[in-house]
């Protein structure tokens, strides 16, 4: 069963949350970081994406990344920005996007449950963004960045979060630049905050990540790599766990740099033995599984997986498996997405002109749109023990960095 702890949250004073809640660190790079913190010296990014205050020809991996994050962190406490729990609290955050809302639980999730496959993972990890979060948390002391988990509905949970909210005022409640409202309430009742633990205790088999293997990933290591000098905080990672039936998962595109040294028309001649080619006169957002879009030289086209191109267990089905298998890795040669620096991934929250974008400029030579993955199908993965190709989902809204902090060494 899953292993759940309240924490001393490190978060922003009465008054500064709005200024402190910043993007996740993993959907900017660092000139959009810079942009988004310009004028504002209390944003988040300028601990999590801390290469924004250093000279730009310093390397985002660098040792003095980490301690300027260090340093940033630790002024914002002494401040006042940011301010400590006195005690152990639950905390329950809601997300609302254009109507549609998803309520979850802010706890410490168990090292021991990750290593021992109690948080279930569908997606494999990136060895230099795994070092970069290591890094991170072991030079400021603190995991910054929360890591995204879904869980199959429990009733009790749902009725006591309910409960919670319509009885208690917030902390915070504001709405960002993209939107999204953020609202975050205190569960600070002792014999709430054991409920909820026995609740997940005795309810909750397993949970999966929806968004963040890398940080469990690096949390995990940090603990590994501490030994017997780990604080009582490092056993365990900072986790938001949402009710499965709340979510949705967006596309997650990919773009690619060249065409592996063919001629458009030699690609497109390539592409027809596993899948049919239709002109579009639109940008194409697939409408069903195994079709995709392509947008190539200025043309957008609609790909149509041929029978025989997919098989019927769990990954293979999965269009990013039939993009993959039949195209990525067949004609463009492209073997680990993991590694290769000729592919990138664009969230479907960026829109398809993104893509376009990405293409037009001639950074990239072509672009793939695709359908979705469903919660179900992810679960249905992780229970089987498998992986997904990487960068497969992509949830929105994303939860913000800055509001709660967990500190290892409590």
């Amino acid at each position: 069963m899953t292993h759940i702890a309240p924490f001393r949250a490190l978060r922003p004073a009465p008054g500064f949350s709005e200024q402190v809640a910043s993007p996740p660190y993993d959907v900017l790079n660092s000139e959009e970081a810079r942009q988004a913190a310009s004028g504002n010296p209390y944003s988040f990014l300028h601990v999590t994406k801390s290469e924004i205050d250093l000279p730009a020809d310093v390397h985002p991996y660098s040792a003095l990344v980490y301690e300027k994050a260090r340093d940033t962190l630790k002024a914002m406490e002494q401040k006042g920005v940011l301010v400590r729990e006195n005690k152990p609290c639950y905390y329950i955050y809601r997300l609302v996007m254009k109507k549609r809302s998803q309520t979850g639980l802010v706890c410490l999730s168990s090292v021991n449950d990750y290593n021992q496959g109690l948080v279930k993972k569908h997606e494999f990890t990136r060895p230099e963004k795994e070092n970069d979060r290591i890094n991170h948390i072991r030079t400021t002391g603190a995991q910054t960045g929360n890591v995204f988990l879904a869980y199959e509905n429990v009733t009790e949970m749902d009725t006591l979060v309910s409960g919670w909210v319509s009885s208690h005022d917030p902390a915070y409640d504001f709405t960002a630049a993209d939107a999204v409202r953020h609202t975050i309430w205190v569960v600070d009742d002792a014999d709430v905050i054991e409920s909820i633990t026995g609740i997940f205790s005795s309810k909750v088999p397993c949970t999966y990540i929806a968004d963040g293997h890398h940080r469990a990933a690096s949390a995990a290591k940090v603990r590994e790599a501490l030994g017997d000098a780990a604080p009582p905080g490092a056993d365990y990672f900072l986790t938001t766990l949402f009710p499965a039936g709340q979510l949705e998962i967006m596309d997650y595109n990919r773009v690619v740099k060249d065409l592996n040294g063919l001629s458009t028309e030699d690609f497109i001649s390539a592409l027809q033995d596993d899948f049919m080619i239709t002109l579009s006169v639109e940008a194409v957002k697939p409408a069903q599984l195994h079709e995709f879009g392509m947008y190539l030289a200025g043309q957008w086209y609609i790909l149509t997986a041929r029978d025989g191109t997919w098989t019927e267990d769990p990954i293979g089905i999965l269009d990013v498996s039939i993009l993959s298998h039949n195209l990525l890795d067949k004609i463009l040669d492209i073997r680990d997405q993991r590694t290769d620096k000729r592919i990138d991934f664009v969230g479907g929250i960026r829109g398809l002109a993104e893509l376009e974008k990405r293409v037009d400029s001639g950074e990239m030579a072509v672009a793939f749109s695709l359908y979705p993955v469903s919660i179900r199908q992810l679960f249905d993965i992780a229970d089987s023990g498998n992986v997904m190709p990487p960068k497969s989902t992509w949830f929105e809204p994303k939860l913000r960095d800055g509001l709660l902090t967990h500190l290892i060494k409590d």
